[in-house]
């Protein structure tokens, strides 16, 4: 497979008298990056390996979270000339449940011009915000089942774009993607919808770089498409978080896979937009949207840093929670849509690929709602997903 390692392009024009501790410095008009090994780290103490691209002298600063514990990490060494690989980032063991965080600040000639943020897993392992290989602990209702070892990892945002922690650290979940570290996409992207998680604004086209992941693990998106003539098209939708900063995140490349034009602009659009209706009359509808690479047999092109594989179908499962206990099973009810990736069918009807829940479960091999039965009980969750979803046409 092709690769081409997508790093940021940064360009400063430093006004000297801006810095009037350094007035004589010259801007940093050179690329240079930090990158963890890894961006998430065991409560034990211990260290994670650092690269720092960088032309001359630079420096590292460690910058902690207001109000949160500090000076648990140190950057060994903390400053050098010229690229380097073999920089550690030294932790010591975190004693509290909760995760934390440290932000390393790479300047060149006194200049900050990249950073990267390193996360400390709480004692007891059991984040739901942890970056790494292993199953993912909350019991949101739209999540599917997640699997320890299978080389993929739940990414959690807030309504900002950055890591969920908690309601009480980060406010609101906005949507979360199980990202196939292999296969530099997101297999599905799940989130919770309703008319103020939509709110009002407009399409903001922030083509970004997700924080949550190392530039040179994800596409680049940020100026143009994968390349090969597929489109970027979002798992969740734009139009699904219409808030600025929650409609910059549905931009990062964490969110995107490589479709066809006519495929995203007709048919996937109109179920999009069916998919927001079921949530205007619910409480709160649980969606997922993912895609499907077994019998893929094309890939993108290059252009956005690596091959990415162009999925040979799509899939949308939701969860309808209704005012009403009267409808569906105690105010629930389910329904899942199954659409091969092929451009003949761009302007038919997605009622067509109707399906349910189970259907889908079949076709994917992925167990959705898998924190239903904890609600509603087991016979009521598997006569929720075996159901004809007759509702939704």
């Amino acid at each position: 497979m092709l690769r081409r390692i997508a790093r940021p392009f940064i360009l400063f024009s430093v006004i000297a008298g801006l810095f009037a501790c350094t007035p004589a410095e010259d801007p940093v008009d050179y690329e240079a990056t930090v990158v963890p090994r890894s961006s998430t780290v065991s409560s034990g103490d211990g260290s994670v390996f650092v690269t720092i691209t960088a032309k001359g002298e630079w420096s590292i600063e460690l910058e902690y979270p207001a109000g949160g514990p500090s000076d648990w990490a140190t950057m060994d060494p903390a400053s050098g000339t010229g690229s380097q690989g073999d920089a550690r980032l030294r932790y010591s063991e975190n004693t509290e449940k909760t995760e934390r965080s440290v932000t390393l600040v790479l300047k060149s000639l006194g200049v900050k011009v990249n950073t990267a943020t390193v996360y400390q897993q709480g004692k007891d392992g059991t984040s739901p915000s942890e970056l790494g290989d292993g199953a993912f602990p909350a019991k949101w209702l739209e999540l599917p089942e997640t699997k320890a070892g299978d080389g993929r990892v739940v990414l959690a945002h807030d309504m900002s774009g950055q890591r969920y922690l908690n309601s009480t650290q980060s406010g609101v979940r906005n949507w979360s993607c199980y990202w196939d570290y292999n296969e530099h996409l997101s297999i599905w992207v799940a989130y919770p919808l309703n008319k103020a998680l939509i709110g009002s604004g407009n399409r903001t086209n922030a083509w970004g770089l997700d924080p949550m992941l190392p530039s040179n693990m994800q596409p680049d998106l940020r100026g143009g498409s994968y390349g090969g003539g597929w489109t970027r098209g979002h798992q969740i939708p734009s139009a699904d978080r219409l808030n600025y900063a929650a409609n910059v995140s549905t931009f990062y490349g964490t969110n995107m896979t490589p479709q066809d034009y006519d495929f995203n602009s007709y048919i996937w659009a109109n179920l999009e937009g069916r998919i927001r209706s079921y949530a205007s009359t619910a409480d709160t509808l649980y969606v997922v949207t993912g895609c499907v690479l077994e019998g893929s047999h094309q890939s993108s092109g290059s252009s956005s840093g690596f091959r990415v594989k162009v999925p040979a179908a799509y899939f949308k499962a939701v969860l309808q929670k209704s005012t009403s206990s009267a409808i569906g099973h105690k105010g629930y009810r389910a329904a899942a849509f199954y659409l091969p990736h092929d451009t003949t069918i761009s302007r038919g009807n997605f009622l067509d690929y109707l399906i349910s829940v189970d259907e889908l479960e079949s076709r994917t091999g992925i167990d959705f709602f898998v924190n239903l039965p904890g609600v509603l009980g087991k016979s009521e969750a598997d006569a929720i997903e075996a159901e004809t979803p007759s509702w939704a046409r």
